[in-house]
């Protein structure tokens, strides 16, 4: 699956100068370091997919409305 790499979902996680390998989105990235948090406290890891991911995507989407916060 190619991912389009925009603002919308935070640019690139690790950017490059090289155009043909951008790499992660920023969101994916936030969404994953999240999953991996999840998964490292929970004693119980019954979860289903669905459900990690829909969390997962819905706390990156927060740290990036937070990101682009103006102090």
């Amino acid at each position: 699956m190619i991912v389009s790499i925009n603002d919308e979902n935070g640019g690139p996680a690790f950017p490059v100068t090289n155009w043909s390998a951008l790499g992660m989105s920023l969101r994916d990235y936030f969404a994953a370091a999240a999953l991996q948090g999840m998964m490292a406290s929970c004693t119980q890891q019954n979860w289903k997919e669905e459900f990690a991911a829909t969390v997962s995507y819905e706390l990156a989407d927060a740290m990036l409305e937070v990101r682009e916060a103006k102090p």
